[in-house]
């Protein structure tokens, strides 16, 4: 089963996965796929506040981050980390429960970042904003780091996320029953 939907102009195939017996979601992988990454990138980009920096979490957000701040010319962003590193110093640490992920996760941000972040302007990026758990471990590692959360954006956003009005996306991407239907959040 697959839900063809057009994100930023470009249409797009996502295959259907299930949760469980009766909850599919559409898996949105943008992983590989250069065409949408820039568009969106440049979509999202006309709808953001003012920055100084912007923050996403591992993995799938950093393409996204990435061609957003080539874009937009900037010279660093910041990436939390599902593992600490070896070169990651004065670690801040914060949990996480993700819809696409089993178990308990934690971010990690390196200290330096965090020191970078004190008193600035940080915009949250992920690429799907669904239960709005990795948003809230991102902003728990902002405010720990004393930045200040400026806006929080996403390419899509999933079920009920689509009502919250402190998130900024393109595209709205319904949650599914067991026969591939759009449920209405």
């Amino acid at each position: 089963m697959e839900y063809k939907m057009t994100i930023a102009g470009l249409e797009r195939s996502l295959p259907l996965c299930p949760l469980n017996d009766k909850d599919y979601i559409g898996a949105f992988v943008i992983f590989g796929d250069q065409e949408l990454t820039v568009a969106c990138a440049r979509e999202l980009l006309k709808r953001a506040p003012e920055y100084d920096y912007m923050i996403t979490a591992e993995a799938k957000g950093i393409p996204l981050i990435h061609e957003m701040a080539r874009q937009h010319g900037d010279k660093k962003y910041f990436l939390a980390r599902k593992k600490p590193k070896l070169y990651m110093q004065n670690l801040f640490e914060v949990s996480v429960q993700s819809i696409t992920t089993a178990g308990e996760q934690k971010l990690y941000l390196d200290g330096n970042d965090a020191a970078m972040m004190k008193g600035k302007r940080i915009l949250v990026i992920d690429d799907v904003i669904s239960t709005g758990e990795s948003l809230r471990a991102l902003d728990a590692l902002v405010r720990k780091a004393g930045g200040t959360i400026c806006g929080q954006m996403a390419i899509l956003a999933e079920g009920d996320a689509v009502h919250r009005d402190d998130i900024i996306y393109l595209e709205p991407l319904p949650l599914f029953d067991a026969q591939g239907n759009p449920v209405e959040a």
